[in-house]
C-alpha cells in the first residue's frame, strides 16, 4: 500500500526566481535494490543491471563524494556502487545538468559495475526533513538510513562501506551499526585500493584544488561565493529596508575590485542614502555581472570603503591599488540576483602556449571577454587552438556557487583579432546591436518611386492635408551631402504684420503604419546607429533617404507646426498642428546658410536652385533668401535668450562626431563651435518639440511620450568646482540658471580652453536624459534641466528616431480628438508606453557608446602604426583637467583625446625635468594637492603640474590581444607643444581628423584585399543601402553634443 507525504522543493528558474513547489510524494515497501543478495527478489521486481556479486562489500558515496569525486567513481576498477537517490538529486540541483547526465550516463553503462537505488521511495528508506535541518545533513542522514536498510535488506551478508566528507557524520555513524563502516573518501582508497595509483593521484589533485579554494571562501563553507537568498527573503528585506535593489555597474578600469550600485526603485527614496553603493572585490559581487539588477546588504558602516583616486591600467586591474583611498562610501555586498543581464559575449581564447599549459586533454577553457567588465568564462570545446586569432561570442549559461568562473557556450566566430570589420562587429554584439538587412516582407510594405513609376501625392491626401506649396516658401539647411532630411523650417509676414514661422518635419506614419513588418523592425532598432566610418538606418532607404525625405524641388508630405508672432516682440499668440503637403524650395548646407545670413552672396554658386536663372532673378531670389534666414535668426535669438532666462544650459560635447564623404569614408568632423546658423535651426527644432510635447501631455496625460532630464546630483559637481576654484572661478550648481551663469562668467581671457573643459565636467556630471510616460511619473518629475522647459518631447527626427514616430501618432490622435473624429489606431497604455519608453533609452546607449568605442577604434588604428618617437603628428599640446594621486588626465584638443599621463611608474620612478624642460623617469615621490601635483626626486629636484596647465604629450596605442587597443598619453615636456608646422598647428584639426579616418579606411581596405577576403563579400548596392546616407539634420548634430552630457561616463579615464 503507497503511502503519501508532501515534498516541497526549491526550484531556480532560468532568470534567477526560486520556486517554492509542494508535490505528492508515495512511499512504496518494496523498490528495485539490484542486488542479488536480495531476499525478496520478485518483490523488488528487479530490472536493468544487477550489482556483482563476486565483490567484498557495497560502496555507498556520500553526495558530496559524488559531487566531487566524480572522476574517480568512474574508474571500472571500483565496482560495487549504490548511488543513492538523495546523492544523485543533489549533483542535479547543485552541480548543473551537465554533471548530472555524466553521472546518469555512468548508471547506464553496463561496463560499469553501479546502480541507482530510490531511497526516497522505500518507506523504510525515507526521513523527513527536520525543522531547521540544514539540507547537507539531511542528505548525509537520509544517505546512512539507507544503507543501513539496504545492509539488512540483503540479509546482513555484505558489508556495506559509506564514503563521506562530513567529519562529524563519520563520528557519529562510523561504528554506530555493525556491518555498515563510514569512512572518508581519502581512506576508502588508501585501505582498499592501495595500488590504484591513477586514482590516488587524481583525489590528491581534487583535494589539493579543493584546499585552495577553501583557503579563499572559508567564509562560505567550500563554496567560492554564498548562495543567492530565496527570491521571497530579498522581497521582504527590500520592503523592511533591510536590503536595497539597483543596478550593478562594474569600473571597468578596477573590474576586479571596484563596483557601484545604483539605487532604483522604492530603494532610491527609502534608504536615505544620497550616493551609490560601492561593491569591493568579487566576493562581495557575488556572482552578480556588470548590467544586473542586483539586492544588496548594506555593510556596516565602519567596514566601508572609499574609491580609489589613483590611475589605473586595465592590465593590472587584478590587482589592488597601494594608493590611498578616498572618503568612505556606503559600501555593502549583494544578497541575490533579482534579473540578470547575461547577453552574447565578445571574447578571445587563450594564446596556443597558454591552452598548453592547462594539458593536452583540457577541454573547459577560460575565455577572456573584450568588455573588462565582465569575468572570464569557461567554455567546453575542443577548438580553442583553431580559435585562437579570432573574436568569438559565447553565452553564459550558469554561474554556481561553487565555480570562481561562469560557465558559457560557443555561438559563432565573428573575425580576425585587429581587422577592421571584426573589430566593428565586436563593437556591435558589444552593444547588442542587431544590423540585419530588411526583409522583403518588410521591403514589400514601402511604396514605388521608380522613373518608370514615380511616386505622386494622392488626390486624397490633397483633400486632407493643408497644401503650402504656393504659399509658403520653405527650406531645409543641413550638412553636406546630407539625404535623409527630417526638417524643413518657413517664415512668412501675414496680412496683418505679424510672422508666421513654421517647422515641417518630415512624416514618417503616412508611409510606416503601426504594428506593420516595417515598423516593428524601426521599432526594435529603435534609433539610427552612427559609427565613425557608416551608419545604419533604422528604416529603408527608399523611406529615410527619399519619401520621407524633405529633398528640394519635390512634393513631400510633411506634419507642420506653425505659430502666429507678434512683429515686434515675437511673443506666440497662436498655434497650429497638422498634416501638409509642402516643396521645398532649396535644400542649403551650413555654410551657404550661413554666408546668406553675413549677405555674402558670393556663395549663390553652391546653391543649384538658382543656377539656371538670370541675374535679375537670382538676386531677387536671394534677397528673398536671406531675409527669411535674418528673420530665422532674430526669433531664434528671442526664443534662446528667453530659455537662457530660466536656466538653460550651453553644454560642452569632447566626443569625436564625423561626417561621410561619398564612398563612405569619412570626411570631416562635426563642429565643436557651431555657426550661429546652426542655433538658428536647433531653436526652432526646440521650440516645436516643446509646443508638441505640451499638446500631447493636455490630450493624453497619462499616456504621452516625454523626454525629462532630472537635475544632477550636486556630489557630482564636486570636482568640477574644485577645478574652477583653481582658477579662481566660483561655480554656482543650485540650480541650472545659477550653473549657466556661473560657466558664462568662467572666462580665462589667456586660454579660452578653460572654459570648454569646464563645460566639459558639467557636462559629464550631469544626469541621463530619459523618455517616459507621463503617467508614470508626476508633473513636476516632468522638468528638462538642461533645456530649462517644463515639458519636452522629440518631434523632430521620426526618419532616425522611434521615439518621433510614437510621439507622431500621438499628436495625429490629439488633433483628431480636438476635432471630434474617431481614432484611427488604438494609443499605448501608460503601461506598454513606459515599457517602450525603457527599450529606447536602452538602445539611444547602446548607439552612443558604440559611436564613442568606433571613433577610439579608428583613433588607435590611425595611431598604431607610426612611430612614436619619430611620428611628428604623435606629438601634440595637452591641457590638464584632472589630478589623481599617480599622474593626471589629459584633454588634446588636437585629435578630440582624452587619457591618462603618468607621473609615477610600475617601478616606482617619478617624473623628473631634464634639459629643456623634458621629462624623464628617477626615483623620487609624488604629492598631491587640489590643483596640482609636486613630482620630487630624492636628489631634490622638483616638477608641478597645475591644473589647466599646458603640456606637451607623446601619443602612442597600448595594444591588447584579448581587448581593444587604447591610447596611451605620455608627458615630454612640462611646456606647451610647439607645432613647426604652422598650417597644422591651430587652423583646423578636423582636417587632420579627416585624414586620420580616411587612412586607417584606406589601410584596411588594403588588407582585406591583400588577405582576399571575398568569400562573403556582400554586394555593392546592398552594402550601401545599409549605411545609407552620409550627413545628418542640423538639430541631430547639437541634440547628439547636448546628449553626450546626459551619458554617464564616469568610469573614463579611470576616474
Amino acid at each position: 500500500m503507497l503511502q503519501k507525504r508532501e515534498k516541497v522543493l526549491l526550484l531556480r528558474t532560468f532568470r534567477g526566481r526560486t520556486l517554492r513547489i509542494v508535490r505528492e510524494h508515495y512511499l512504496r515497501a518494496c523498490v528495485p535494490c539490484h542486488s542479488p543478495l536480495c531476499a525478496l527478489p520478485a518483490a523488488c521486481s528487479h530490472d536493468g543491471k544487477l550489482l556483482s556479486s563476486d565483490v567484498t562489500h557495497y560502496v555507498i558515496p556520500d553526495w558530496k563524494v559524488v559531487q566531487d569525486y566524480l572522476e574517480i567513481l568512474e574508474f571500472p576498477e571500483l565496482k560495487g556502487i549504490i548511488f543513492m537517490q538523495t546523492a544523485c538529486q543533489a549533483v542535479q540541483h547543485q552541480r548543473g545538468r551537465r554533471q548530472y547526465n555524466r553521472l546518469r550516463s555512468l548508471l547506464k553503462d553496463t561496463r560499469h559495475d553501479c546502480i541507482l537505488f530510490a531511497n526516497e521511495f522505500q518507506e523504510q528508506c525515507y526521513l523527513p526533513r527536520e525543522k531547521g535541518e540544514a539540507v547537507e545533513k539531511w542528505q548525509t542522514r537520509s544517505i546512512y538510513n539507507a544503507a543501513v536498510w539496504y545492509y539488512h535488506h540483503c540479509g546482513d551478508r555484505m558489508p556495506i562501506v559509506m564514503v563521506t566528507e562530513d567529519a562529524e557524520a563519520i563520528e557519529q555513524y562510523g561504528s554506530e551499526t555493525q556491518g555498515v563502516f563510514v569512512i572518508s573518501f581519502k581512506d576508502y582508497l588508501d585501505n582498499f585500493w592501495p595500488d590504484l595509483s591513477a586514482a590516488h593521484e587524481l583525489c590528491e589533485s581534487i583535494l589539493q584544488s579543493r584546499r585552495a579554494r577553501e583557503s579563499e571562501s572559508q567564509e562560505s563553507h567550500g563554496r567560492e561565493y554564498a548562495e543567492h537568498l530565496p527570491l521571497e527573503v530579498l522581497e521582504a528585506g527590500i520592503r523592511l529596508g533591510r536590503y536595497v535593489q539597483g543596478t550593478l555597474n562594474v569600473n571597468k578600469y578596477r573590474a576586479q575590485i571596484e563596483a557601484f550600485v545604483r539605487l532604483q526603485g522604492a530603494s532610491s527614496k527609502d534608504s536615505g542614502l544620497a550616493s551609490d553603493i560601492l561593491i569591493h572585490g568579487m566576493k562581495a559581487r557575488n556572482r552578480a555581472i556588470h548590467g544586473d539588477v542586483v539586492v544588496v546588504e548594506l555593510l556596516p558602516k565602519g567596514e566601508w570603503k572609499g574609491r580609489t583616486g589613483a590611475l589605473c591600467d586595465n592590465d593590472s586591474e587584478d590587482k589592488a591599488s597601494s594608493e590611498a583611498p578616498s572618503e568612505p562610501m556606503p559600501t555593502g555586498r549583494v544578497v541575490g540576483i533579482l534579473q540578470k543581464n547575461w547577453r552574447d559575449y565578445v571574447v578571445t581564447f587563450p594564446s596556443k602556449e597558454e591552452v598548453q599549459s592547462q594539458g593536452k586533454n583540457a577541454q573547459k577553457i577560460l575565455v577572456s571577454p573584450w568588455d573588462y567588465r565582465i569575468p572570464k568564462i569557461r567554455i567546453s570545446t575542443q577548438q580553442a587552438e583553431a580559435l585562437q586569432d579570432f573574436r568569438v561570442i559565447v553565452h553564459i549559461d550558469s554561474w554556481e556557487s561553487t565555480s570562481l568562473y561562469p560557465n558559457g557556450h560557443f555561438v559563432r566566430v565573428l573575425g580576425r583579432i585587429g581587422d577592421l570589420e571584426g573589430e566593428i562587429a565586436t563593437i556591435l554584439v558589444e552593444n547588442s546591436i542587431s544590423v540585419t538587412p530588411f526583409s522583403e516582407a518588410q521591403l514589400c510594405e514601402t511604396p514605388v518611386n521608380t522613373p518608370e513609376k514615380p511616386w505622386q501625392v494622392s488626390a486624397e491626401e490633397e483633400r486632407r492635408r493643408r497644401d503650402l506649396r504656393r504659399t509658403h516658401l520653405v527650406f531645409s539647411i543641413d550638412p553636406k551631402g546630407c539625404e535623409d532630411v527630417d526638417d524643413a523650417l518657413s517664415v512668412r509676414t501675414l496680412s496683418n504684420g505679424d510672422l508666421e514661422l513654421g517647422v515641417h518635419i518630415a512624416d514618417v506614419t503616412h508611409f510606416v503604419a503601426s504594428n506593420s513588418y516595417i515598423d516593428v523592425k524601426a521599432r526594435t532598432r529603435a534609433t539610427t546607429y552612427y559609427l565613425a566610418d557608416r551608419r545604419y538606418d533604422m528604416l529603408p532607404s527608399v523611406l529615410s533617404a527619399d519619401l520621407c525625405s524633405l529633398l528640394g524641388g519635390v512634393d513631400r508630405y510633411a506634419v507642420s507646426v506653425m505659430w502666429q508672432l507678434d512683429k515686434t516682440s515675437y511673443e506666440i499668440k497662436t498655434v497650429w498642428y497638422g498634416r501638409t503637403i509642402i516643396r521645398s524650395a532649396y535644400k542649403l548646407c551650413y555654410e551657404a546658410a550661413q554666408e546668406l545670413l553675413d549677405r555674402n552672396f558670393g556663395i549663390v554658386d553652391e546653391i543649384p536652385e538658382l543656377k539656371n536663372l538670370d541675374e535679375k532673378s537670382k538676386q531677387a531670389r536671394l534677397e528673398e533668401l536671406a531675409g527669411a534666414i535674418e528673420r530665422l535668426t532674430d526669433i531664434a535669438r528671442h526664443v534662446r535668450a528667453k530659455r537662457n532666462r530660466c536656466g538653460a544650459l550651453e553644454l560642452e560635447g569632447v566626443e569625436v562626431r564625423v561626417q561621410l564623404d561619398d564612398k563612405n569614408n569619412i570626411h570631416d568632423l562635426i563642429p565643436k563651435q557651431p555657426l550661429e546658423v546652426h542655433e538658428t535651426v536647433a531653436e526652432c527644432m526646440i521650440l516645436a518639440n516643446h509646443w508638441v510635447a505640451k499638446k500631447i501631455w493636455e490630450s493624453f496625460p497619462h499616456q504621452a511620450l516625454l523626454r525629462q532630464h532630472p537635475p544632477p546630483h550636486q556630489e557630482f559637481f564636486a570636482e568640477l568646482r574644485k577645478c574652477a576654484a583653481a582658477k579662481g572661478f566660483t561655480i554656482d550648481t543650485r540650480s541650472n540658471k545659477a550653473l549657466a551663469d556661473s560657466l558664462d562668467k568662467a572666462e580665462d581671457p589667456t586660454d579660452p580652453m578653460v572654459n570648454r573643459l569646464l563645460r566639459s565636467m558639467a557636462t559629464q556630471a550631469m544626469s541621463n536624459a530619459l523618455y517616459f510616460s507621463s503617467g508614470s511619473c508626476a508633473e513636476e518629475e516632468f522638468h528638462h534641466y538642461g533645456l530649462a522647459l517644463d515639458k519636452y518631447t522629440h518631434f523632430t527626427s521620426p526618419i532616425r528616431r522611434y521615439s518621433d514616430i510614437i510621439v507622431h501618432r500621438l499628436l495625429m490622435a490629439a488633433i483628431a480628438k480636438d476635432e471630434k473624429m474617431e481614432l484611427k489606431e488604438n494609443l499605448l497604455s501608460n503601461k506598454d508606453l513606459e515599457e517602450l519608453c525603457r527599450h529606447i533609452n536602452n538602445r539611444n546607449r547602446a548607439a552612443q557608446h558604440a559611436q564613442k568605442q568606433s571613433t577610439e577604434l579608428f583613433q588607435c588604428m590611425y595611431f598604431k602604426d607610426k612611430d612614436p618617437e619619430t611620428e611628428e603628428r604623435c606629438i601634440a599640446d595637452g591641457i590638464i583637467y584632472s589630478i589623481r594621486t599617480n599622474g593626471v588626465l589629459v584633454f588634446i584638443p588636437r585629435f578630440g583625446i582624452k587619457g591618462a599621463a603618468y607621473l609615477k611608474n610600475k617601478d616606482c620612478l617619478v617624473m623628473a625635468c631634464g634639459r629643456d624642460s623634458c621629462l624623464e623617469w628617477k626615483p623620487g615621490s609624488l604629492q598631491r594637492f587640489q590643483d596640482r601635483i609636486i613630482s620630487t626626486t630624492t636628489g631634490g629636484e622638483s616638477v608641478t603640474l597645475h591644473l589647466f596647465d599646458h603640456v606637451t604629450v607623446r601619443i602612442s596605442v597600448q595594444a591588447s590581444r584579448c581587448h581593444s587597443d587604447t591610447i596611451r598619453l605620455e608627458l615630454v615636456s612640462n611646456k606647451p607643444h610647439k607645432d613647426p608646422n604652422s598650417e597644422l598647428s591651430q587652423p583646423s584639426p578636423l582636417l587632420l581628423k579627416s585624414d586620420l579616418v580616411r587612412e586607417v579606411t584606406r589601410c584596411a581596405e588594403e588588407a582585406q584585399l591583400a588577405q582576399e577576403v571575398v568569400a562573403h563579400a556582400i554586394p555593392e548596392e546592398e552594402y550601401l543601402e545599409y549605411r545609407q546616407t552620409k550627413g545628418r539634420s542640423l538639430y541631430m548634430l547639437l541634440e547628439e553634443i547636448r546628449d553626450l552630457a546626459l551619458l554617464d561616463v564616469s568610469g573614463d579615464c579611470g576616474m
